[in-house]
């Protein structure tokens, strides 16, 4: 007989079930019902786990019937089964029917077994025979089932040069014991001002059902250096208590490449359901970033064995689940380049991002978001007005047309596009000059009119040179940038000083900068064997000009905080955004040095030159 699939056997069970039940109540009204119709609604209530339906279908049931069926649950820790059915060989008075069983062991994943059922047919209707074989060919009476269950050691990640960016050490675990709490908000003021955790956190973790106040609630874990530092202060406050923790999964430095690398540490009730059976209640995960994203490959497969106890003690082995070991992941990252993107964030109290992408391929070698305590990585999936930074684009659409850095511009302090007036930040004015001169102090009005001449379609496609709409992987989740084609003059020219609707994450402007060095966008990734990457070269002969142009922006112009930096070439912005007079504005600054394109920001900073600059130079220094 020709297998039923499992869309099919779910459909028969249903009605074969309710033939059945109905047989139950009136045995000679019936149709009668044959051997494959009571396997299916025996099969059907065992993958509900109705065990006590089980016992209609059955000829003189054991009394532990459900219970042995509920022991192999438990003790096999099976999360659901499935069945198909085979074969039917049927005799005057008896039958079997096969059938092949897929059992769904948590942590371990699935377990089939081929199996049968007798059956025998009495006063008119055929019944299931019941013996331990129904759940196991090779189970007897008295038999257990037991299971063993080995997870491989989780596979490191790698840096650019192919070196481990974690190690194994100690943590201490800060965490309070309810029922010593004297002052709830005394904890919570303390713990956020040492530690920045957020008040809510603790009241959601003191909050939880069935929490045991009796017992250690771990709220944060530090390392050691910094335990010391906020010790003295969290000590005397009555309900904090701290214990320490080995083996754990460390990066070089407190906070480095914090929100990339993620963190590792008992897998949640929510992952769990993501993660699927291989995963158990206890095991150790990925909680975040690239630990999280990788999971599967770094953490690997577990190993273990199905096994079955004789009476005697005799052990026979059903089924094994052949592990696989985890899978290092080869990232981009440099540890020296993310060093000096860290020490340059150093001081920051607003939120930032910086991020270095290296010009040539499009590797990303570093990248930071503060604050740390903050989940967003806003470097990779915070999406922002570029402001003047996008000026980059707009000046390679000039070049492209014929412009030269030199070619006369105006820059009155205001202008006027389809009836919305633009402005220059605090009033500027350098009324007849050159596009080096407008470009290095971020002339929006000159922009703004020069605009009207270019147009939106050749300004779109210098913004699609440079990956705007262009999607991509970079080995987390990253939205890149958006150039929504503009609707009139006066998105046009808002456009053209990167306002209005064009958005742009940090990342992205990153990969603008090392397009303008090398002369060649290229989509940046985080993970080594992203190789599929979009790229796009510049028009022809804009190169040479953008780097005179970003060099003036440093030399002379709004970047001249960082004029130190030798060979450093870039382009500053003031973003506005949100609502108010005036309206609060991001800082940033693009640049490129040896090689190196990269964008600093700092949200809701204010100036470009005077916030983001420094930053930026106290990070291309470092290179």
């Amino acid at each position: 007989m020709p297998r039923v699939s499992r869309r099919e056997w779910r459909v028969g069970v249903s009605a074969a079930a309710a033939l059945f039940l109905a047989a139950c109540a009136s045995v000679r009204t019936r149709p009668e019902q044959g051997p494959l119709d009571v396997a299916q609604v025996y099969l059907g209530a065992w993958s509900e786990g109705d065990f006590a339906a089980l016992r209609h279908a059955v000829a003189d049931p054991p009394a532990n019937l459900e219970a042995e069926h509920q022991r192999f649950r438990d003790e096999l820790r099976i999360l659901s089964s499935r069945f198909e059915l085979g074969r039917v060989e049927r005799e005057a008075e008896s039958a079997r029917v096969t059938f092949r069983a897929v059992h769904v062991l948590r942590g371990l994943g699935e377990w089939e077994v081929d199996g049968a059922l007798s059956l025998v047919r009495r006063e008119e209707r055929w019944w299931v025979r019941w013996t331990p074989a129904v759940l196991h060919p090779e189970a007897r009476e008295g038999d257990r089932f037991s299971r063993t269950r080995t997870r491989p050691e989780r596979a490191p990640l790698l840096d650019g040069h192919g070196q481990p960016l974690t190690h194994e050490g100690e943590v201490i675990t800060i965490g309070v014991e309810p029922r010593r709490i004297q002052s709830r908000a005394a904890v919570a003021s303390a713990l956020q001002a040492q530690l920045g955790v957020d008040p809510a956190r603790l009241d959601k973790v003191l909050s939880t059902p069935g929490l045991s106040p009796e017992h250690f609630v771990p709220i944060i874990d530090v390392r050691p250096e910094r335990y010391q530092l906020v010790r003295p202060a969290l000590a005397p406050v009555p309900g904090i208590f701290f214990r320490r923790k080995s083996g754990v999964r460390l990066s070089p430095a407190e906070g480095f490449a914090a929100h990339t690398l993620g963190r590792v540490g008992e897998v949640t009730a929510e992952l769990l359901a993501q993660l699927g059976p291989t995963y158990q209640r206890g095991d150790i995960v990925g909680l975040s970033g690239l630990e999280l994203a990788y999971e599967v490959q770094l953490g690997g497969l577990p190993s273990g064995e199905v096994r079955l106890t004789r009476p005697s003690g005799e052990v026979r082995v059903l089924g094994r689940f052949e592990g696989m070991p985890g899978t290092p992941l080869y990232t981009t990252l440099l540890p020296e380049v993310q060093s000096a993107a860290e020490a340059a964030l150093e001081g920051v109290v607003q939120p930032a991002a910086i991020v270095a992408v290296d010009s040539s391929t499009g590797a990303i070698l570093a990248i930071a978001s503060r604050p740390l305590e903050q989940s967003l990585h806003r470097a990779l999936t915070g999406r922002y007005p570029p402001g003047s930074t996008f000026k980059v684009i707009t000046a390679e659409a000039l070049l492209a047309g014929g412009m030269g850095v030199n070619d006369p511009v105006t820059c009155p302090p205001t202008a006027t596009a389809a009836g919305k007036q633009f402005r220059n930040f605090e009033g500027e004015a350098f009324g007849e000059t050159r596009l080096r001169v407008a470009f290095a102090h971020s002339c929006n009005t000159a922009f703004v009119q020069l605009s009207d001449a270019l147009g939106a379609e050749a300004l779109g496609a210098a913004a699609r040179r440079f990956g705007f709409n262009v999607e991509y992987r970079v080995g987390l989740p990253s939205p890149g940038a958006a150039f929504p084609p503009p609707r009139d003059k006066a998105e046009l020219a808002a456009a053209a000083i990167g306002q209005g609707r064009v958005l742009a994450t940090p990342l992205h402007m990153a990969s603008v900068a090392a397009a303008a060095e090398s002369g060649r966008w290229r989509a940046p990734f985080l993970v080594a064997d992203i190789t599929e990457a979009p790229s796009a070269s510049l028009a022809a002969g804009t190169r040479g000009p953008l780097h005179a142009l970003m060099r003036a922006v440093v030399t002379e112009g709004s970047g001249r905080a960082a004029a130190g930096v030798t060979g450093l070439a870039g382009k500053t912005g003031t973003a506005e955004f949100g609502t108010g007079t005036p309206l609060p504005t991001h800082a940033w600054f693009i640049g490129f040095r040896n090689g190196i394109g990269f964008a600093v920001l700092v949200e809701g900073g204010g100036v470009g030159g005077r916030v983001a600059v420094p930053i930026a130079a106290k990070f291309a220094a470092a290179l």
